[in-house]
């Protein structure tokens, strides 16, 4: 299995300006949204906590401005990388270990649009944060299914995948539509009641559906990959989080779900939604759990055997993010205060995780490292 890890490089790196430099764009991949939806995620979690945490409210503001910050600087950037090395986009596209991580951004617009009517509307308005989430939601939608779809299809036609080389990283243009089923339910009030709102919400069921299916599909070939090959490279062992990201963000949609379900459906159909939402989320949940305890044991053994950090470090955090509001969703739908305690307990996990990655993140491009060109790891 080959991805990509960044080390220094004469050509690129050469001196302190390398980072700015267009050259640096051009090793700039979309891998680089994971720090927007890492970022995001932060401030999308502390919204929903289940705790009166005093400044808690004006630390997801921040966090959540600077999310919105580093994303329009990554999509600027990215746009220069697309003009000015069309090649490499290309080649990126057609490489397997890379084109997966188009999904990040279409979940980057997602999260950010979803902290923007969370958190943001306190700084721009409640007008502009709604306009501006639709925007992003229905962008980051489209894009997330033309990934979802799309990145799929290149597995098959145009990738040459090696047997057992499966890998945690093929669930993330899966994940997209998911991410929007949890998102799109803030809009629900937005629209005129009737058609319009039943449409919105049943439409999150549907993109619920085909990303829960699709990743019931690739999360055995994952499983059987371990098992057989045994544990994943160095620099690709952060991946293994990433498993937690359709489990959480599905509880997470469902509980978001059933909380709009009133405004859109009658009184039935609305209780049975919100049944659905314990009855899958407690269950789901609890595997969440197990395989946190798998995939953090496996980051003690690759750590001990010398794993540096890489930008799949940002791996640990969005996963991770959408278990605290996957557990604050369970929370508000039972009344559980074991669910407020293992939110909280997630979200200082989660917020320690942002931290480490965003430090190495920021020294890594200060001195040069991040933007150089990558080197095939291969096990």
């Amino acid at each position: 299995m080959a991805t990509l890890a960044h080390t220094r490089s004469r050509s690129t790196a050469a001196g302190p300006g390398a980072p700015g430099t267009a050259a640096s764009v051009r090793h700039l991949g979309p891998n680089w949204y994971a720090a927007v939806m890492g970022t995001a995620i932060v401030a999308n979690a502390g919204a929903v906590l289940p705790l009166d945490v005093p400044g808690l409210r004006v630390a997801c503001r921040v966090v959540w401005a600077l999310s919105a910050l580093m994303l329009l600087t990554l999509l600027a950037a990215r746009a220069v990388h697309w003009s000015r090395h069309g090649d490499q986009a290309r080649r990126h596209l057609l490489d397997p270990a890379v084109a997966p991580f188009y999904g990040c951004a279409a979940m980057a617009l997602l999260a950010v649009g979803g902290g923007t009517l969370a958190v943001g509307r306190d700084v721009i308005g409640e007008p502009a944060a709604v306009a501006a989430d639709a925007v992003l939601w229905v962008l980051g939608t489209l894009l997330g299914l033309l990934c979802a779809a799309g990145v799929p299809y290149l597995m098959v036609t145009r990738h040459r995948i090696e047997p057992g080389s499966a890998s945690p990283v093929w669930l993330l243009p899966l994940v997209a539509p998911m991410v929007s089923a949890a998102t799109g339910p803030a809009l629900v009030p937005q629209l005129p009641a009737g058609q319009w709102r039943a449409a919105l919400l049943f439409a999150c069921y549907a993109l619920f559906g085909m990303s829960l299916l699709a990743t019931l599909l690739v999360l055995p070939l994952v499983v059987s990959r371990l098992i057989h090959h045994g544990p994943l490279p160095l620099a690709l062992t952060p991946t293994l989080f990433l498993v937690l990201g359709p489990l959480g963000q599905s509880t997470t949609a469902l509980a978001n779900l059933a909380h709009a379900a009133p405004a859109a459906v009658d009184a039935s159909a609305a209780h049975a939604m919100g049944a659905f939402t314990v009855l899958y989320g407690v269950p789901v949940m609890g595997f969440a759990l197990l395989w946190l305890a798998l995939a953090t044991a496996m980051v003690v053994r690759a750590v001990r055997n010398g794993m540096g950090f890489a930008m799949t470090w940002w791996g640990f955090t969005f996963p991770l993010g959408t278990c605290v509001t996957g557990a604050a969703g369970l929370a508000r739908s039972t009344g559980l205060a074991a669910f407020d305690a293992l939110a909280a307990g997630l979200f200082v996990l989660l917020v320690a995780a942002v931290a480490v990655a965003g430090t190495r993140t920021a020294l890594g491009l200060a001195r040069g490292h991040l933007l150089a060109p990558p080197r095939p790891v291969t096990a």
